[in-house]
C-alpha cells in the first residue's frame, strides 16, 4: 500500500482544512521512503496515450501541461523511476526551464473508459538524447527519432489512485470503433440477407 504521496500531501494547512470542513482531520502517516510502483501501476502507464504534467516556477506559479503519444509512450523504468521522450513542440520549454530550478513534479493519468486515475509525485530531469543513448533506445518510439528534442527521465517519490466518483466515461474514436465493429458486420450480413429476398 503506497503512503508516501500522504505523508508529503497531508501539511498541516491540508489538516487545517479538514478539521474545518469535516470537524476532524486524517492522521499523516509516515513512511521511510519513496513508494515503488508495482505491477497494476506499470499496467495502467502501459495502456495510456496522455497525461498531465505539473511543474513550478521559481515565483511558486505552477504549470500544467499536456503531453500524448502512442499506447505505452511513458515508460515505466523501474519501480522508481518513469520516462518519456520529449517531442518538438511550441519551442516555449515551459516545463524545461522549471525543472532545471525545482525538479519536483506531479504526474496525473487519467483513464476514462476505466473511470481511474493515478497521481504520481517525482522528480524529473531532462537529459540529451545524443548523450544517453541507451536510454533514448528505450523511450523514443520508433519513427520519432528526428522529432525528439531531449528526454525526460522521473525518479517516483509517491503516488496515490483517485475513487473513480465524477469520472466520466469517455472513449477515442479507434475504442468506438472497435465497439461497433460487431454491429456493423451484422447490419452488412442483414442487409445482405434482404437483397437477396427481394
Amino acid at each position: 500500500m503506497a503512503s508516501r504521496f500522504m505523508d508529503l500531501m497531508l501539511t498541516p494547512d491540508v489538516k487545517a482544512a479538514q478539521a474545518r470542513y469535516y470537524g476532524r482531520s486524517q492522521s499523516r502517516p509516515t513512511t521511510t521512503g519513496p513508494d515503488p510502483l508495482g505491477p497494476d501501476e506499470a499496467a495502467f502507464i502501459a495502456e495510456l496515450d496522455s497525461f498531465y504534467l505539473a511543474s513550478v516556477n521559481p515565483e511558486g506559479w505552477p504549470y500544467v501541461q499536456h503531453r500524448g503519444g502512442a499506447k505505452g509512450f511513458l515508460k515505466v523504468l523501474g519501480p522508481h523511476e518513469l520516462g518519456f521522450a520529449d517531442l518538438k513542440g511550441n519551442r516555449q520549454l515551459l516545463t524545461t526551464g522549471h525543472v532545471s530550478r525545482d525538479a519536483r513534479v506531479c504526474l496525473f493519468l487519467m483513464s476514462y473508459p476505466l473511470q481511474a486515475r493515478l497521481k504520481i509525485l517525482g522528480r524529473a530531469e531532462v537529459l540529451s538524447a545524443q548523450e544517453h543513448p541507451e536510454l533514448a533506445k528505450t523511450l523514443i518510439p520508433a519513427g520519432l527519432e528526428r522529432a525528439t528534442e531531449r528526454l525526460f527521465r522521473i525518479r517516483v517519490e509517491a503516488f496515490d489512485w483517485n475513487c473513480p466518483q465524477h469520472i466520466t466515461r469517455r472513449f477515442t474514436e479507434a475504442e468506438i470503433q472497435q465497439a461497433i465493429r460487431p454491429l456493423q458486420a451484422r447490419i452488412t450480413e442483414l442487409e445482405a440477407q434482404l437483397a437477396q429476398r427481394m
